[in-house]
């Protein structure tokens, strides 16, 4: 591999106008394609198979409107008034007659019809039926919805428009979120010490980011692509984009500050930096398509998007950059008495080398070892310990942004009628025979439901006689996410082969609700295997690298570690609340479900990033000199520098998405955000080199029948050293002697 990418390094140097403008013409075509065939984000939950999914589909055939999503009207009269009062009725009649004949409006029903008045007679509620689903939605459907309420505004009425045909928010990019662009630029100048070492990887990220978002959106008005989707591509593509090209960059200028000719070290540094820059991409490629496996499409697409951003950031970091450096030529080489300079002479050995920070922390976490390790392990399963109580969900508009009409209206239905009115269920009654014979089993089975605990009401059943089938409405105790409301769900699917041995027919449960409790059952029963397949995976690669079988336990465990402190930070600050005004959190409770596979999988891949570049030099030092603790010193001196740049970078640009007010988005952004910081620091720089001090000789053992069965990656490019070239390149670790 190295070999291979080091003459790809050399040709992108040497035909640098050339791949340059390839590159910019990629962009230029995305961005076009983007134009001509437009682009819709969809961010509607299905999950195909399941038996919510399925009745959904049926319902549709007979009973488009009850499919099809729906919005909520609410009216509230002011204090000491009743919405019975004519000119409230008058206003209200009008604007539900408005409502009739907005866009894409199937039916509207009444508040006296659906009985939704509460005692005092200040609040009403009117539902609005759609024949198609929320992402079937025109984009001015539910402004124009908005415009129909002026009349019972002009009566006196307080009026909000909410219910499930809104979303829970989408993101919408602010001046904070820019932050971690800003920050990462300050990284990077301290770094270098170079506004143009520093602006090569924010350009070349912004190109990759470019080139995959505007593909994505292009692709998304044939594939069903989510604003979350779109949300994590911009994410991880920003923080890989700029940390990929920190890595080979890093690694080119410790080069030039040796004094390696720029042609040929623009082929070292993709050869060798670029060899691991390849491997833990593709570590985080193979993590984000893996979530196929949980065979849910709206999370399948999530992880391709991603995956594809990740590889473009892989390309190019080993393609433009290098084309980059040709056009710079030597001006990226330190100045001769910089820090640059100087930490270059203290990477290569020389008198500057204990200097080096990161050099003083490994030997200060190395002195005792097994101290270290027992109080960073105590640290973060204490950081784990809130874990235990993870519960899961999808977000409703509960969770929306104070202040938005989904929100207001939310929870005024939820103050004046119940919680389980903010999500009712649907139950789909398909009886043995139509006719008069099938309504009565709808009725029966509508009896049926009222006597089950934690129902508050059962709405009349709808009733197609030709096929025989009724929709029945089920309104819960509990909000869409509470425990209650699953506990009833199962109760009715428990109760449904009782139920149609007593009246013939056949019952299932469905709604938008009831598919957020199917999804969320998914992904929590792929959770254990998903995270199999991630350690598994970890294991192998780990060991195809280092030849070794101690690093490759110790990288896995970390990384569990890691994983675990995250969930538990997640679920205190989203579940329990701790710090949840200062994170402007909308409202505690369950986690979005599909964020604790979403973390493994994207977390895998940048602990692996952090653990090549770290323990690499280490291997190397330990193959040259054979003295263990002194290569766990000497390889995390020459690594620290950049790892700790890279983490810095990712965290911020996490960080920086926390701000955002998308309910799905912001617990991802932290998780990602958290692990990070806890995966560099505390393990990956303090728990393994206390490790690998601890074990010593042993770290680097390897069975020789197993040594010669697997293949050699050289991740480190030991075949570019050749006696004829220039300057042996250090590890490439070995990359911090640039910086400054």
């Amino acid at each position: 591999m190295a070999t291979w990418l080091y003459r790809l390094g050399l040709g992108a140097y040497r035909r640098r106008r050339l791949v340059l403008a390839a590159w910019l013409a990629v962009l230029a075509g995305a961005v076009c394609a983007l134009v001509v065939v437009g682009g819709k984000l969809d961010n509607e939950f299905t999950i195909p198979g399941s038996e919510s999914q399925r009745a959904q589909d049926t319902m549709a055939e007979d009973f488009p409107a009850a499919a099809g999503t729906s919005a909520q009207i609410v009216f509230t009269a002011p204090e000491g008034t009743r919405i019975t009062d004519p000119r409230a009725t008058q206003g209200i009649q009008r604007t539900l007659a408005a409502a009739q004949d907005a866009p894409q409006v199937a039916a509207v029903i009444p508040p006296d019809r659906a009985g939704t008045v509460t005692p005092d007679g200040r609040t009403a509620l009117a539902q609005v039926n759609y024949d198609v689903t929320r992402s079937g939605l025109d984009d001015g459907s539910l402004d124009a919805l908005e415009e129909t309420t002026r009349a019972a505004e002009e009566a006196g009425l307080e009026v909000s428009v909410g219910g499930q045909a809104y979303g829970n928010g989408v993101l919408t990019p602010t001046v904070l979120e820019l932050l971690g662009v800003v920050v990462a630029l300050a990284v990077l100048a301290l770094t270098f010490g170079s506004l143009l070492a520093a602006g090569m990887p924010l350009l070349t990220a912004f190109v990759g980011i470019g080139t995959g978002l505007a593909g994505l959106l292009a692709v998304s008005s044939g594939v069903t692509v989510s604003s979350t989707a779109l949300s994590l591509a911009l994410m991880l593509g920003l923080a890989v984009g700029i940390d990929y090209a920190l890595f080979v960059l890093s690694r080119h200028r410790a080069q030039l500050a040796r004094g390696m000719e720029p042609r040929e070290s623009a082929g070292r540094a993709v050869g060798t930096a670029g060899s691991a820059v390849a491997f833990a991409g593709t570590t985080v490629v193979i993590a984000l398509v893996g979530l196929a496996v949980v065979r849910i499409p709206f999370l399948t697409v999530m992880g391709l998007s991603a995956a594809a951003t990740v590889l473009i950031a892989v390309l190019v970091a080993v393609t433009l950059l290098p084309a980059l450096f040709g056009l710079a030529g030597a001006r990226l080489a330190p100045r001769p008495g910089s820090r640059a300079a100087r930490r270059a002479a203290a990477s290569a050995g020389g008198e500057e080398a204990g200097k080096v920070m990161g050099r003083r922390w490994a030997r200060l976490v190395t002195r005792r070892p097994l101290l270290v390790v027992v109080g960073a392990v105590a640290a973060l399963v204490t950081l784990a310990l809130p874990a235990a109580d993870l519960r899961l969900a999808l977000p409703d508009n509960g969770t929306a942004a104070h202040g938005t009409s989904q929100r207001e209206t939310y929870d005024t239905v939820g103050e004046a009628f119940g919680p389980g009115f903010n999500g009712p269920l649907l139950v789909l009654v398909e009886a043995d025979s139509p006719g008069e014979a099938g309504q009565g089993q709808a009725a029966a089975v509508a009896g049926r439901l009222q006597e089950l605990p934690g129902v508050v009401k059962v709405g009349q059943p709808q009733y197609a006689a030709e096929s025989g089938r009724a929709v029945i409405q089920v309104v819960p105790e509990g909000g869409p996410q509470d425990e209650s409301t699953q506990d009833l769900v199962d109760a009715v699917r428990d109760d449904a082969p009782a139920v149609e041995r007593e009246t013939g027919a056949a019952v299932s449960v469905t709604g938008t609700t009831a598919i957020g409790i199917d999804v969320s059952d998914r992904l929590s029963s792929s959770l254990l295997p998903f995270a199999a397949v991630v350690v598994g995976l970890c294991l192998v690669l780990l060991l195809l690298v280092f030849r070794s079988l101690v690093v490759p336990v110790k990288a896995t465990v970390g990384f569990l570690l890691s994983v675990a402190a995250s969930f538990g930070a997640v679920v205190a600050v989203f579940q329990w609340g701790w710090l949840a005004d200062a994170l402007d959190v909308a409202r505690t409770g369950p986690v979005v479900s599909f964020l604790p596979i979403v973390l493994m999988a994207v977390l895998f891949g940048l602990a692996m990033d952090y653990e090549v570049f770290l323990v690499s030099g280490m291997r190397e030092e330990w193959v040259r000199t054979g003295r263990a603790k002194d290569a766990v010193v000497d390889g995390a001196g020459h690594a620290s520098r950049v790892v700790t740049a890279a983490a810095l970078i990712m965290f911020f640009v996490f960080a920086s998405f926390v701000t955002t007010e998308d309910a799905i988005v912001k617990p991802i952004a932290f998780s990602l955000a958290f692990g990070v910081l806890v995966d560099a620091f505390v393990v990956r720089m303090t728990l393994v080199p206390a490790v690998l001090a601890m074990v010593g000789r042993g770290a680097w053992w390897l069975p020789r029948g197993l040594d010669r069965l697997l293949p050699d990656l050289d991740i480190e490019g030991a075949r570019l050293h050749e006696p004829d070239r220039a300057e042996p390149a250090r590890p490439l670790t070995e990359i911090n002697a640039g910086s400054g």
